[in-house]
């Protein structure tokens, strides 16, 4: 009789427990379940090239249903992990599944789960769009009536209705990026991986594109790479911020939000004399620093910075209320997913350059 198969670096439960999710950790199939209740799992995840490492010791999980987007510059091995997760390439090293299969061992279930758009999405230009959508449904399983029924209706989700006769190389990049849409939707799959969808297009383009992605949310898990960062603002339930081929952060933006507050300034306008301003900032207990400029009339503008995490906005109104100052604006400043991901990845950069 063969041996069991023995799955590494993966989520395991016993008898409904949680036993290990510790790198080498092993089990025999019929001794416990691999989790299911999550769409990927990535675990000590390492692709290398000519002894160099690219994707360096990854780890994170996607619920079903989410909308994460993979953030970081060019070169911080995005595609290389999508490339990985939709059985494209084989990593060197560690474990990834999705919807409960491995990557590798199980490839072929994978690609039956997934829906995948690269950056440089290949087509051929000489056939029209509902002939190539229809031409990829059959590739993709699909029966006759399935996949006209199929190609139907991802042509009115992605809106190439209007277009389904014209030729796809006479096409504009927008409605040829929304074929790659169709074309990854078109066989209903569980997960969508989307490489860089909005890259080059105009910015009525890529509101369109945009909308349709969000649209998505629901009804499928999307994991969407981008090094826009306002753009994964925008579509995006949860980020996983990558540099150098490492996983720095992944959380909500909420949660980063939280992460970055003891940095937050505090901004008040209020209708006092400067100095008098400056005396009160200087012996309020919590704040590290303040900067005072006039505003408006006779309302100085005043930017404080509160020492570990403290919120300085009862104090200020209460200052404010008891001296008779009028207080026109009292509010935190929000980190912006550009500045989170500068404070996450600074550490980085400074040893780069040591």
């Amino acid at each position: 009789m063969a041996d069991p198969v023995v799955y590494r670096n993966t989520r395991l439960l016993r008898g409904g427990d949680l036993v290990s999710r510790e790198p080498e950790f092993s089990v025999n199939l019929p001794e416990a379940a691999v989790v299911r209740d999550v769409m990927i799992e990535v675990s000590n995840l390492t692709k290398r090239y000519c002894g160099r490492k690219a994707v360096d010791d990854i780890s994170f999980i996607v619920a079903p249903c989410e909308i994460v987007g993979l953030l970081g510059p060019n070169g911080a091995v995005k595609s290389t992990t999508m490339r990985i997760l939709s059985a494209f390439l084989p990593a060197t090293c560690g474990t990834a599944r999705v919807a409960g299969f491995d990557v590798f061992h199980e490839s072929d279930e994978v690609r039956r789960r997934i829906g995948f758009m690269p950056e440089n999405n290949p087509m051929y230009p000489e056939m029209r769009v509902r002939e190539y959508l229809k031409f990829r449904a059959r590739l993709k399983g699909l029966g006759w009536k399935a996949s006209r029924r199929r190609v139907d209706t991802v042509m009115e989700q992605c809106g190439l209705t209007d277009v389904r006769r014209r030729i796809i190389g006479q096409l504009s990049k927008g409605y040829r990026q929304r074929v790659g849409l169709a074309d990854a939707l078109v066989h209903e799959p569980e997960l969508i991986i989307l490489d860089e969808p909005t890259i080059g297009l105009d910015p009525q383009q890529i509101r369109s594109v945009r909308t349709l992605i969000k649209s998505l949310a629901g009804k499928h898990t999307v994991l969407i790479s981008t090094h826009i960062l306002p753009e994964a603002e925008m579509m995006c339930s949860r980020m996983v911020i990558m540099f150098g081929g490492k996983i720095l952060a992944a959380d909500t933006p909420e949660n980063l939000q939280h992460r970055m507050a003891g940095s937050s300034q505090i901004v008040a306008e209020i209708a006092a004399d400067a100095n008098e301003l400056r005396e009160v900032w200087a012996q309020l207990p919590g704040v590290e620093n303040f900067d005072v400029s006039a505003g408006d009339g006779e309302f100085c503008r005043c930017t404080l910075t509160p020492s570990d995490g403290y919120d300085l906005r009862p104090a200020i109104f209460s200052l404010a209320r008891e001296r008779g100052w009028l207080l026109r604006e009292l509010t935190r400043s929000r980190h912006s997913l550009e500045d989170i991901y500068v404070q996450v990845t600074k550490p980085n950069e400074e040893e780069e350059g040591e």
